[in-house]
């Protein structure tokens, strides 16, 4: 069985046009060989992100997608193109990054089937994976250990210093942190991409603020992180700089080509921020 990133290089090949099923796991829209839009079972599409941030209920988004859709939502919704435009980009690559490492699936595409956010901004599927396996160095880079990734995110009672210093994301997954839920859950509940709350957990993890994952509990199924780098840090009590790959820029759309290349550096420079 071939894998999905090799299965979608031909597709983009072929200039094919339709949707990729890769069983449960999500669905990869391509229009002309470009991807238009991904979706994630694993992780937030545009709609949750928009409901949870209080934007638009995910009731009214469902019911523009048989009702005018994304000129709809754009005409009579209280969000911007501007705002759709870099929820669509973030919700593409964070699919892309859980969604490409899936093997043991057999995909089914269909042919010229359209995604109702999707159309608008294109994507080129080797720069995504390329995005994707300079995400992947980033975590491995912040904190060797996979397993912080899979298991609920438990806080430590007490700090391993006098203070601490939190990104806006680290401080939303300590405060939603019930003991029981994982980083993707916590991603959906607060309304944030996947792999910025795990770029946020591997900190907290590398900061020593978090209690060692339970080996007692099996891991769920994940991408590949890579080999181990760096070692813990010890008495960190500040999480540390991600290390990406240096020119990488994430994927390099064919559509509206500065306006998305400028959201792109955006985002990967706040990635990278501690």
């Amino acid at each position: 069985m071939a894998a999905l990133d090799s299965l979608l290089a031909g597709l983009a090949r072929e200039r094919a046009s339709g949707a990729l099923r890769v069983g449960r796991n999500g669905t990869i829209y391509l229009s002309d060989g470009r991807v238009t839009y991904m979706e994630c079972a694993q992780t937030p599409g545009v709609e949750r992100l928009f409901a949870a941030r209080g934007r638009v209920p995910e009731s009214a988004l469902r019911a523009l997608q048989a009702d005018g859709g994304r000129a709809r939502l754009l005409q009579d919704g209280p969000v911007t193109l501007a705002e759709l435009q870099y929820a669509v980009l973030g919700v593409v690559q964070d699919a892309a990054f859980f969604l490409l490492p899936v093997t043991g699936v057999r995909p089914k595409f269909r042919p010229g089937e359209e995604h109702w956010l999707g159309g608008q901004w294109f994507f080129d599927v080797q720069e995504l994976v390329r995005e994707s396996a300079r995400r992947r160095e980033q975590l491995a880079g912040i904190w060797p250990s996979p397993e912080v990734d899979t298991q609920p995110v438990r806080p430590v009672p007490r700090l391993p210093g006098h203070g601490v210093a939190l990104s806006q994301v680290q401080w939303e997954v300590v405060v939603r942190a019930d003991h029981k839920a994982t980083p993707l859950e916590l991603a959906r509940h607060l309304g944030r991409s996947g792999y910025s709350v795990l770029v946020a957990v591997r900190r907290l993890a590398a900061a020593g603020l978090l209690v060692p994952p339970d080996p007692a509990r099996p891991a769920q199924p994940r991408p590949d992180d890579g080999e181990a780098l760096p070692k813990r840090v010890p008495g960190a009590v500040a999480a540390p700089a991600g290390n990406g790959r240096a020119g990488a820029a994430g994927p390099v759309p064919t559509g509206d080509p500065t306006d998305l290349t400028l959201l792109l550096r955006l985002k990967k420079a706040l990635e990278e921020m501690p």
